[in-house]
């Protein structure tokens, strides 16, 4: 069971002191069966007036900050060590109802599912649909396992990989046009994809660790990453990294599951003043073994 660092530093710098508002934050670690949280730390400069914590609509953790002193900078640094235990392979047997697509949900589990199922964005022409269609087996039913691996490795294959500047997570018509996006583009694309098969999933928001042998091959590293959830009966949620082809949870430090992108952002606020008060944001993000944190 490795154990791995996150470190997590963000700083906001204004041409002169201003005021700010609440800031929400997105940066904890999500425990369960395969990731436990050991430790963590958050220290936020200058430091907040309040800081609480709760669990939103899908249960992730999220601290709320607010602030009663003007300043030139705010730095959020979050520090989270967590013990990471990557579940085995996603290995579907025969005997699994979701073998073949199609397959139904439970109807106990339907009703909370359908959230998951619904597309969110439009597909006026049906690309979106078709370029879905593309993994289905036109003679026959098409194992389920080979829709989900082929666009996972089919996104990491034929779509260039590109950081944008523009804030949120541009439209997955855009993403199929460009054939290019970021993480968060890839996983939203995949997700919508995959939801007019009528099949469940949800955006995922954490961290990725770069192991040494694997540094040149992986992207998305150098700041927080995404990546999909999908849920099938009796296999439940299963993660899958169209920016990386990673199937499974391996190397992957889950921070926040959402219906949405636009409900999993790892750091947003505001301030009040001039619009040319900001100067620039830095973030400098790092996840590494604990053996090597040790060595720093």
């Amino acid at each position: 069971m490795p154990l791995l660092t996150i470190h997590h530093k963000t700083e906001y710098r204004y041409a002169h002191p201003v005021a700010f508002g609440e800031h929400r934050l997105m940066l904890r670690p999500r425990d369960g069966h395969d990731l436990r949280m050991l430790s963590g730390n958050l220290e936020i400069a200058p430091p907040p007036m309040s800081l609480r914590w709760i669990h939103d609509v899908f249960g992730n953790s999220v601290a709320i900050a607010t602030f009663d002193e003007r300043a030139e900078t705010l730095t959020f640094t979050s520090t989270s060590t967590v013990e990471h235990n990557p579940a085995d392979a996603f290995a579907p047997t025969a005997d699994d109802p979701a073998y073949f697509y199609p397959f139904l949900y439970n109807n106990d589990e339907f009703p909370d599912l359908v959230q998951y199922i619904a597309p969110q964005y439009g597909d006026p022409d049906g690309e979106l649909s078709a370029w879905a269609r593309n993994f289905l087996d036109g003679e026959g039913p098409t194992p389920t396992y080979n829709i989900l691996a082929g666009m996972t490795h089919g996104i990491r294959a034929q779509f260039t990989y590109r950081k944008r500047h523009e804030h949120g997570t541009q439209h997955p018509l855009d993403t199929l046009q460009t054939r290019s996006g970021t993480c968060r583009d890839y996983a939203l694309f995949m997700i919508e994809a995959l939801r007019r098969l009528g099949i469940a999933a949800r955006f995922v928001s954490g961290y990725i660790f770069i192991p040494g042998d694997r540094a040149h091959g992986y992207v998305g590293g150098g700041n927080t990453h995404a990546w999909v959830q999908v849920y099938l009966p009796s296999a439940g949620w299963i993660e899958f990294d169209p920016t990386n082809g990673i199937v499974g949870t391996r190397d992957l430090v889950r921070v926040a599951v959402a219906r949405d992108p636009r409900q999993a952002i790892p750091l947003h606020g505001t301030y009040l003043g001039s619009a040319d008060a900001f100067v620039g944001m830095e973030v400098s993000i790092n996840v590494v073994s604990v053996s090597e944190d040790e060595k720093v």
